[in-house]
């Protein structure tokens, strides 16, 4: 899927919140696409290949799913069959939004190497897997790589990774990330963006998991190259991410939004823009007679002024008007002219 240079990608992050329902998955893509994302994403996982049975829930996933089960018991739950994301692509292709998922093992990233990414997308958590990072290193395609949970230096020997297997950093994007769902707005920290861009990499965008949509909107204000956000069909199902996600009418209100500062913040010229050009004899003033003045009296401090409309002399040049002969009469608040 082509991008126009210079727009902002935009992400609609399905994840997980199907919950392990392919039917609602299709629809999850459906509901991207009506918002206007350029990529609805999700997340591929062989549950056993990526958390082990002593592993914790984090606290928000037992605030949003409780304690009663384990980390692993509660991904088993919400995450599609391998065998179902090549008709999810399929489906992508037909309705015309780019297919992304995240893999978090080495077999998931076998299963969509398969099926032909624009991206391959790697979450926080795994910026310091070492092989999970040669793998998609040496595929030598472009990837988007979130930096939650992590300093400037892990993200650096993860670049460092993925060019010694294959891909450069050229074509690589950063995003700036917060993995707390939902992250408090003292820890947004939107201008770490400027030291990442630092690690030269092709650009630097932001995954968000805020509540709403200001911040996203934010950080296209200042030069994200993505946004990505998770979104759900309800937010009062039941999983970890639904409460931190847009519904799909708030997605189209961010999707909008974004798209409306991407085209606010312009280019890096001052001139005048095309809309205000008619604004300029309106609002600008010209050099007016103050009083009658008969032709041959001298135009002095006194009887002239400066008034709207600004079609006349600009009062820039008082200086050159003040001291010149009439050469006919002028009534009052004409435009001086200089026949």
């Amino acid at each position: 899927m082509e991008t126009p240079k210079n727009k902002v990608i935009i992400i609609a992050e399905a994840g997980v919140n199907h919950n392990g329902d392919y039917n609602r998955a299709v629809e999850m893509v459906h509901a991207a696409k009506a918002a206007g994302a350029d990529y609805v994403k999700f997340q591929t996982a062989v549950p056993e290949l990526v958390i082990s049975s002593i592993a914790p829930k984090a606290e928000y996933q037992k605030e949003t799913t409780g304690e009663g089960e384990s980390q692993l018991d509660m991904c088993r739950k919400i995450h599609l069959r391998l065998d179902d994301y090549a008709p999810l692509k399929q489906l992508c292709d037909e309705v015309g939004i780019g297919f992304m998922s995240t893999p978090f093992d080495l077999v998931s990233i076998d299963c969509l190497a398969a099926l032909g990414m624009d991206y391959w997308k790697i979450p926080s958590g795994e910026i310091t897997n070492l092989p999970y990072l040669r793998k998609i290193g040496r595929r030598g395609e472009p990837v988007i790589l979130s930096t939650g949970m992590s300093e400037l230096s892990e993200v650096d020997r993860a670049l460092q990774v993925l060019e010694e297997a294959g891909t450069p950093r050229s074509k690589v994007i950063l995003l700036h990330c917060n993995t707390q769902y939902p992250t408090p707005m003292e820890d947004v920290n939107l201008r770490a963006m400027e030291a990442l861009r630092t690690l030269g990499a092709a650009s630097v965008g932001y995954s968000d998991h805020t509540v709403g949509i200001e911040v996203p909107v934010a950080a296209t204000a200042l030069g994200a190259s993505v946004i990505e956000k998770h979104f759900t069909l309800d937010k009062s199902l039941p999983g970890p991410d639904h409460k931190a996600s847009l519904d799909p009418r708030e997605l189209a209100d961010m999707v909008k939004a974004v798209r409306n500062i991407e085209a606010a913040l312009g280019h890096d010229g001052k001139g005048v823009s095309p809309s205000e050009k008619p604004n300029i004899e309106i609002a600008r003033k010209s050099i007016v007679a103050a009083r009658d003045i008969k032709k041959g009296e001298c135009f002095t401090e006194e009887n002239i002024t400066v008034k709207r409309p600004g079609s006349g002399i600009s009062p820039m040049l008082w200086d050159e008007v003040v001291g010149l002969v009439a050469q006919r009469d002028f009534p009052a608040d004409s435009l001086i002219t200089l026949d």
